[in-house]
């Protein structure tokens, strides 16, 4: 989608950018796709907060998205509208199958409407197609990763991002992550060919501190500035810096691993993201 940068007419709009939504074809949402969706505002099940500078936030329902794709295999399905979601930063397509069903998938780069998608082994390798890992060619961007077979895609389903399959190894497929990351992926496992829509989404600004808070986040508190008692950073005379910066509980913010040395996956990671 194009950006559009708004005129100065007041302070809010002065560093405003928003997308120009041109490439959506529907305002509308498919009625037997929505869900409500319940906040908490940072409150746990007692009614503590239990996550600050949380709540308030434009009233939203939930797009139903197939990740998974795999109870409509070799069944050929129509895109019928391209999408905005509230509730990601990429947009979505829905599509209609052959005996009618409806879904909404993540929409690639480049879907258009009327164009037929269809997942499991007889899809090629095309745009919105969902595949197996061992069927997509050697170089393919691809996003929707499953990381577990039959459980749906988990990895790269972010405006704009895309992965590649680098290598083929026995049951596994290398695959280079948008962070840099190289890991072996299970061949059993399905993406969905293309990189994901909306790439200018990266290059929008909100304009003001009223555009966060209509996303739901309230301000936030600056370590600095609290006391020593409610801090690691806080206190000093005047505005003295906090030293090192860390967290509220006091875990290093400056390139700290927090990955757990033993954890079960580290075996399939190849090169870990760049720094």
């Amino acid at each position: 989608m194009a950006i559009r940068k708004l005129k100065p007419n007041t302070p809010g709009q002065r560093f405003k950018i928003v997308s120009e939504f041109d490439t959506l074809t529907t305002a509308k949402p498919e009625k037997s796709l929505l869900s409500p969706i319940k906040k908490s505002g940072g409150r746990n099940n007692t009614g503590k907060m239990t996550m600050r500078y949380r709540g308030g936030g434009h009233k939203r329902r939930y797009r139903i998205v197939d990740f998974t794709r795999r109870l409509k295999q070799n069944i050929e399905a129509i895109v019928k509208t391209i999408e905005y979601d509230p509730n990601r930063s990429a947009n979505i397509a829905l599509i209609q199958y052959t005996d009618g069903d409806k879904a909404y998938i993540v929409a690639p780069a480049g879907l258009q409407v009327d164009a037929k998608v269809i997942s499991g082994d007889k899809a090629l390798p095309e745009i919105g197609h969902h595949m197996f890992l061992k069927n997509i060619p050697l170089g393919t961007v691809i996003h929707n990763i499953e990381l577990t077979p039959g459980r749906g895609g988990v990895m790269v389903r972010s405006a704009g991002a895309g992965a590649q399959i680098v290598a083929k190894d026995g049951k596994y497929a290398v695959i280079k992550l948008p962070s840099g990351e190289t890991r072996m992926v299970l061949q059993s496992c399905m993406a969905t060919v293309g990189s994901v829509s909306n790439a200018d989404h990266a290059l929008l600004r909100k304009g003001k501190a009223g555009g966060a808070r209509w996303r739901g986040r309230r301000p936030r508190t600056r370590g600095v500035a609290m006391n020593p008692v409610d801090h690691p950073m806080g206190g000093g005379e005047g505005k003295a810096s906090g030293g090192l910066p860390r967290s509220r509980n006091g875990v290093s913010a400056k390139g700290l691993k927090t990955r757990a040395k033993k954890k079960a996956s580290n075996r399939y990671i190849i090169e870990r993201k760049k720094k």
